[in-house]
């Protein structure tokens, strides 16, 4: 692949913008297999330079200038608990600024770069609380000075502990309790006013480790329990995410997600695919990287690096989850959390081979007998209630990343009706206005690089369904609409998304409307809840924007995951639940 140049697909882009849309989805996503997203490397060498520079070099002399240490002086402070905070700090800074996770082309801020503070820092945006009905000075979904200035305090509660003094505990230095403390209420804050702050800080994965801090440093915990606090901390995070897979949706990940890897070669791609070009499905390589590299990997390694007695078998298992992180970090996944796989793979070393269990830091090893049932509770509530009962948890805080079972949906718009969203007060154009009057990309390129992300959309299970209830819904006027990703539709108007469909639900689409009021017709919105842990189904619903929610309904995962991405047969069987009558609806849904 030429470095400055993006792999597109060969086609004529007026021509091929006229047929129908299953019919571009099947091009697209046998281009994507074999190309991914087709980004020319010059992308991949920019988050490469930024994640050395920016996050490695700037964290590492950060964390070790403010602390006494020389930053090449690995051996003196590779196992210092305050570099390990100063690490979390660094990250959550850096996300919530708009730097880390979700930024740049990958994650369709194609220009400018940046969302986040772009949009945070700037009253009138959009912002998303998550019960306005029940939280008290949360109403209204208008960001205000208040806001803009809450958000700026948090990120300046995430560096101040970073300069400010520190405590001791047991002998170890730590960051100073009450700083620690004033970040966890700024967090808080700022996220019972907009989920979408607390979700791109990464709260579900940092603000336990806040929390820890501040009963160390205050006493609470001895440095012991901190250190096995952690440890189950990020092992809670590995299991759940592995458990999360064990569903019939993430092998239809790990496909396109190596077919976008940059420096994966062609022929290694293709095989995780059944018979390339005709059978989009995963293959057993796929299979086999799925569940057993991936899924059992991640749910066996933690549990080895928690309860292991043995200094060898430790290491090893550190080294093997230090590979799995690198891995990850190496295909450059959509949302491109890079920093947050280099930072879990500096914490494995600090916890697991600075502290290891037969050293006295093993998960029994609590000064107080009630602390281990404690702090697995508390830990192990989101996870298992978002499992459950995934319409009240974000996917987030249910330890489902990257697991394929995600709250997803498509925009569909009527011609000229998605360039409204660009009277909306946020940081930047709609995508399609960023690629053309931003980067100079001719407007057919521009449309076929955006319906890539579509296609993307239907190699995966979920994907299936919702085009399938398109077809259903649209009828003959399918094939007018302009179909979008919402997740990246979502990113150029609230400034961030990570997979999260609960970031455009009907509460974004009733905002938009409220704001730019679209006629019945012109803004049609398929969305789908993950699948609960124990059931069969997902659950959909339909939203015209000017009408709100039309049609509720649901889909077998099964019938979703044995379909191509093109639904040659035709769309999946679905069972309408609900319907709004004709006169309400202004539309009847194909049965």
């Amino acid at each position: 692949m030429p470095f400055k140049t993006p792999v597109v697909p060969q086609v004529d882009p007026t021509e091929f913008l006229t047929r129908p849309h299953q019919e571009r989805l099947k091009f697209l996503a046998t281009f994507w297999a074999e190309n991914g997203f087709g980004t020319q490397k010059m992308v991949h060498t920019i988050y490469i330079v930024k994640l050395l520079i920016l996050y490695i070099g700037g964290g590492i002399a950060l964390a070790t200038l403010t602390s006494g240490y020389s930053p090449f002086a690995v051996g003196d402070w590779w196992d210092q608990a305050i570099i390990y905070q100063k690490f979390v700090m660094w990250t959550l800074f850096l996300e919530l600024f708009g730097l880390g996770g979700t930024w740049g082309p990958l994650a369709a801020h194609f220009k400018p770069m940046t969302g986040g503070i772009a949009y945070w820092a700037r009253p009138n945006t959009i912002r998303l609380p998550p019960w306005p009905r029940v939280v008290p000075l949360t109403r209204g979904a208008n960001r205000t000075v208040g806001d803009v200035v809450l958000y700026l305090l948090c990120l300046l509660g995430y560096v101040a502990p970073i300069f400010g003094p520190t405590t001791e505990v047991d002998g170890h230095k730590l960051l100073d309790p009450t700083l620690m403390l004033i970040s966890i209420v700024l967090l808080l804050l700022c996220g019972l006013r907009d989920k979408i702050l607390f979700l791109a800080s990464r709260g579900e994965q940092h603000l336990p480790v806040l929390i820890i801090s501040v009963l160390a440093g205050y006493g609470a915990f001895t440095f012991k329990d901190f250190i096995i606090a952690a440890k189950l901390i990020i092992v809670v995070i590995w299991v759940g995410a592995a458990v999360s897979k064990m569903n019939l949706h993430f092998e239809n990940v790990v496909p396109p997600m190596v077919s976008n890897a940059p420096f994966t070669p062609k022929f290694l791609r293709l095989a995780h695919y059944k018979s390339y070009p005709d059978d989009l499905r995963p293959s057993g390589l796929a299979l086999f990287m799925a569940h057993v590299l991936g899924t059992t990997a991640e749910l066996v390694v933690p549990l080895v690096l928690l309860l292991s007695p043995w200094p060898w078998l430790t290491i090893v298992a550190v080294c093997c989850m230090v590979l799995f992180h690198l891995f990850i970090t190496s295909t450059f996944p959509l949302a491109v959390p890079l920093e947050w796989n280099i930072l879990f793979a500096y914490i494995t070393i600090f916890l697991f081979a600075g502290y290891q269990a037969h050293d006295g830091y093993g998960v029994l090893d609590f000064s107080q007998p009630w602390m281990l049932p404690v702090v697995l509770v508390a830990l192990l509530f989101f996870p298992v209630l978002g499992n459950l009962r995934p319409d009240l948890v974000s996917f987030l805080p249910s330890m489902r990343q990257y697991a394929g079972n995600w709250a997803s949906a498509v925009w569909a718009f009527k011609p000229g009706m998605e360039s409204r969203l660009n009277e909306l007060t946020k940081g930047a154009d709609n995508q399609i206005d960023q690629l053309v009057n931003g980067m100079g990309t001719p407007p057919d390129f521009a449309e076929m690089t955006l319906q890539l992300t579509i296609a993307w959309r239907s190699m995966h299970s979920q994907g299936r369904g919702i085009y399938s209830v398109l077809q259903n819904y649209l009828g003959d006027e399918y094939n007018d609409y302009s179909l979008r990703e919402a997740e990246f539709c979502c990113n150029s108007v609230i400034g961030w998304n990570f997979g999260d469909g609960h970031l455009h639900d009907d509460q974004l689409i009733d905002e938009i409307q409220r704001r730019l009021h679209y006629n019945p017709g012109e803004f049609v919105v398929v969305w789908v809840e993950s699948q609960p842990i124990h059931k069969k189904y997902q659950e959909y619903f339909v939203m015209d924007a000017a009408l709100g929610i039309v049609e509720r309904g649901r889909w077998n995962v099964r019938d979703a995951v044995k379909e191509q991405p093109w639904l040659p047969n035709g769309p999946i069987p679905v069972e309408v639940t609900w319907r709004a009558n004709a006169e309400t609806s202004g539309r009847t849904a194909a049965a």
